[in-house]
């Protein structure tokens, strides 16, 4: 079994990689230092051969813990704790709350492209596909390309169906890109995580995201870094777990 000082040294290298320590890795580390020390190779790389800046980091983890497909709030105040120590502002720890909070909108870029998909099937496409846009419809995607430099289906079947929903909509996630002072670079590597994430897994909001991405400067090199820090998500089912299972077993033995 592995003794203490092993233990320790894992413990200081996580601190030395990550810049921080949380309780909640002690019940692991205790229990199953193999796993840990596993987990602390993989989670480690981005930070030892990643190029984005830490505090961008740190945006993706609060990003993907705070997202509503996860809901972690451990995680979630780790993570905001660590970016204001790398000088992170309220505004731009906001700003990463609000372009996370609208992940709710895949219920629609995921529903009406099933839906149009059932009216072809129906013979009925034309009542949406086959009308002109209004001048109102018009106006609302100029403004929306304006704003974010590209158009898709997604937002277009929005449109066609639901004008007053698509208005109220881009409303609400223009607020960081009018408002927000991170690089539109930052923002759809921030979009590309929620996307990614295991709980959520959405490929065509990833593929969007991902030419933004590159549009606005990001490097291949620089998406892979986000995948690969979205990719140890999974471990919270060990920050979790471990603890309610210890918690548990005291109760069992003390019966």
């Amino acid at each position: 079994m592995p003794d203490l000082d092993f233990r320790q040294q894992l413990k200081d290298e996580f601190i030395a990689n990550r810049g921080y320590w949380t309780p909640l890795w002690d019940s692991v580390l205790e229990i199953s230092p193999e796993y840990f020390e596993a987990y602390l190779k993989l989670s480690s790389v981005p930070w030892k051969t990643g190029t984005l800046e830490p505090k961008v980091r740190e945006f993706v983890y609060i990003a993907i813990d705070a997202a509503t497909t996860h809901l972690h709030e451990p995680g979630t105040r780790i993570h905001i704790r660590n970016a204001i120590g790398l000088g992170a502002t309220q505004g731009e720890i906001m700003e990463v709350l609000q372009l996370a909070s609208v992940l709710g909108v895949h219920t629609m870029t995921m529903g009406l492209p099933a839906l149009i998909d059932v009216m072809r099937k129906l013979g009925r496409s034309a009542e949406i596909e086959g009308q002109p846009l209004t001048a109102r419809q018009e106006s609302m995607k100029a403004d929306w390309i304006a704003a974010r430099g590209f158009w898709a289906e997604l937002p277009e079947y929005m449109l066609r169906f639901s004008p007053d929903f698509f208005e109220a909509y881009v409303e609400l996630s223009s607020v960081p890109w009018k408002h927000g002072t991170l690089p539109p670079k930052v923002r759809e590597l921030i979009y590309v995580a929620i996307d990614t994430s295991t709980t959520h897994l959405h490929e065509q909001g990833t593929r969007i995201h991902m030419e933004n991405a590159l549009r606005h400067g990001a490097t291949p090199a620089e998406i892979v870094e986000v995948l690969e820090l979205v990719s140890v998500l999974g471990v919270h089912t060990m920050a979790l777990g471990v603890p309610i299972m210890l918690e548990e077993l005291g109760k069992a033995s003390s019966r």
